[in-house]
């Protein structure tokens, strides 16, 4: 059987699947202009979307905010960790104390954190990178 057809290319050329997590929906249009090109990215606004949205589909990696309301980043990617153990994990925040970034790296294991404000080159080399390390 040959694998032509619409759905043939489709498979291997599919784009690694991410989760950007921000409250601001303005910076959030603006990643997804960067990434979208790279990756098949689905946007949250909230914690809790992230997590609804988690439930229903696997992501190579996710990008989250810091200080969110309604829930911050850092725990999120704490409870993806635990959830979703071969998905990469991405703090943006716009400062980093050095106890924050010690939580971050013991009880998130993150990929790495990116402060704001971010750089789309160096976001969409950081996604890129993650995306690679995924088991997902």
């Amino acid at each position: 059987m040959s694998s032509s057809g619409p759905n043939a290319d489709a498979a291997s050329t599919a784009k690694p699947a991410i989760l950007l997590v921000d409250d601001e929906q303005p910076l959030l249009d603006v990643f997804v202009d960067a990434l979208s090109p790279f990756f098949e990215v689905t946007t949250a606004t909230s914690a809790r979307e992230a997590e609804f949205i988690l439930r229903k589909q696997t992501f190579k990696v996710i990008v989250a905010d810091h200080l969110m309301p309604g829930g911050n980043g850092m725990s999120l990617l704490v409870r993806a960790r635990e959830e979703y153990p071969g998905m990469e994990r991405i703090l943006v925040t716009g400062y980093m104390k050095p106890e924050m970034l010690l939580r971050s790296v013991n009880e998130a294991a993150i990929h790495r954190y990116l402060l704001k404000p971010v750089s789309l080159k160096e976001l969409v080399q950081v996604i890129t990178e993650a995306a690679a390390k995924s088991t997902n």
